[in-house]
């Protein structure tokens, strides 16, 4: 491991996966509205030319396809048969050593997904959720308090991952040991790159990062199965459970682990960022939140509609298919841009509006079908729980008029930079 690797700053991580993705000079949401209109499903692969760069190790000779509409995306991601994900383990999943759920298909993925769903069901979750509450005003907004004044970006970053590593079973009182293993997971997010030279060095570091990950991770799991694996966490309860017939060792729970941490906080973090930004935008309905708490989900639901993090998502098709009467051969890739299906006109009324009173409806900002993010439920709850004690400790949050108003950009793990509010 470089000291460069050792040295990595968790917000010098998280600011090198924002500068990965681009889209910061071009309305987004206006390109997406043409697309929708005139090229629904489009030869050619959108976000490479937007200079995105693909966490599928693609051949460049494949060719790619790209949707735009809400109902083509909800068929292509609801159908894990004709469209496959196995070519992500080609990519992304290389750090992984090829075990990342997003990039199984089939029995091998049902298995592996049965395996940890119960972990993150509501039943499970909720049980945590007195302890994340305490977590988040006790150790980041009450020490805020009397400064009068904060980048909220700076808490988004740190608590969802303070949270999640506690529910994996990393000990309380060893912080600076947890920010370290977030920043590598980080760093395993930055390895796909556009420019050649950048992605020799970035896959480099990634795989530095991957192996040091792994290190970590398994002298937790040797230390939590020394003591009895019998707490609620999520290494004691892969322990305890069985996987095709049989206990799994120390390797499988580690490698396991390490393939959901590097999205652990990330998601969380921008979705907490876009979520007050369009609550701050919107003073009174800011206040109507607070006063009446039965918002907060729907305020949630909302913004991961409104502006998700994960703009689209990309599948292979697994024999020739036919969309709109456009013709896609076996083995070529469909991008679903997700960000676009989110606000297509025909899904929903008035789509471009921000809007918490809106009918319930299935949108992609936590995907959808088989490969629906296993982790929704935690990052929802996260969500409530930081929201609620902003509203409780901060009762008069604004944004700070000395500094710039706060951006939603990217083209890929979308959200703010910086959120900067005063009180008080």
């Amino acid at each position: 491991m470089t000291a460069a690797t050792k040295d990595q700053s968790l917000e010098r991580a998280f600011s090198g996966v924002a500068d990965n993705y681009r889209g910061a000079d071009v309305d987004l949401n206006a390109l997406y509205r043409e697309m929708r209109r005139d090229s629904p499903v489009l030869e050619e692969n959108f976000m490479g030319r937007l200079g995105v760069p693909n966490i599928a190790g693609l051949d460049p000779d494949r060719p790619t396809f790209t949707l735009f509409k809400y109902a083509d995306v909800m068929a292509v991601l609801r159908d894990a048969a004709n469209f496959t994900s196995g070519f992500i383990a080609e990519g992304l999943g290389s750090f992984f050593d090829g075990l990342i759920l997003t990039g199984m298909d089939g029995e091998a993925h049902r298995r592996a997904r049965a395996l940890l769903q119960p972990i993150f069901m509501p039943e499970v979750v909720n049980r945590w959720r007195p302890r994340m509450d305490r977590i988040v005003r006790e150790e980041y907004l009450q020490p805020l308090v009397p400064q009068g004044r904060a980048d909220l970006m700076d808490f988004g970053l740190h608590f969802p991952i303070r949270l999640i590593y506690a529910l994996i079973g990393f000990p309380d009182d060893k912080p600076e040991q947890v920010k370290q293993y977030a920043a590598w997971a980080l760093a395993i997010l930055a390895g796909p790159q556009v420019d050649a030279e950048r992605a020799r060095v970035a896959r480099k570091a990634a795989m530095e990062a991957a192996q040091a990950l792994y290190d970590a991770v398994k002298v937790q799991v040797a230390q939590v199965r020394a003591n009895g694996a019998t707490g609620e966490d999520l290494i004691s309860r892969l322990i305890r459970a069985e996987y095709e017939g049989r206990s799994l060792d120390d390797h499988e729970v580690t490698t396991f682990v390490r393939s959901l941490l590097p999205a652990a906080g990330e998601t969380t973090t921008r979705t907490f960022g876009s979520l007050m930004v369009l609550l701050l935008e919107r003073p009174e309905l800011l206040e109507r939140v607070r006063r009446d708490r039965s918002l907060v989900s729907k305020a949630i639901d909302e913004a991961v509609r409104f502006e998700p993090v994960a703009t689209f998502k990309v599948r292979q098709a697994a024999k020739d298919l036919e969309i709109r009467g456009v013709k896609i051969p076996k083995g070529a890739m469909v991008q679903c841009i997700v960000a676009s299906a989110n606000r297509d006109e025909e899904a929903f009324e008035n789509s471009e509006t921000f809007d918490i009173d809106r009918k319930p409806k299935p949108s992609f900002g936590f995907g959808f079908g088989p490969h629906m993010c296993i982790g929704q439920f935690i990052a929802k709850t996260e969500l409530q729980v930081a929201l609620n004690a902003v509203l409780d400790l901060l009762p008069d949050v604004r944004l700070d008029p000395a500094q710039p108003a706060p951006q939603i950009t990217g083209a890929q793990l979308r959200g703010p930079h910086a959120v900067p509010v005063v009180w008080g």
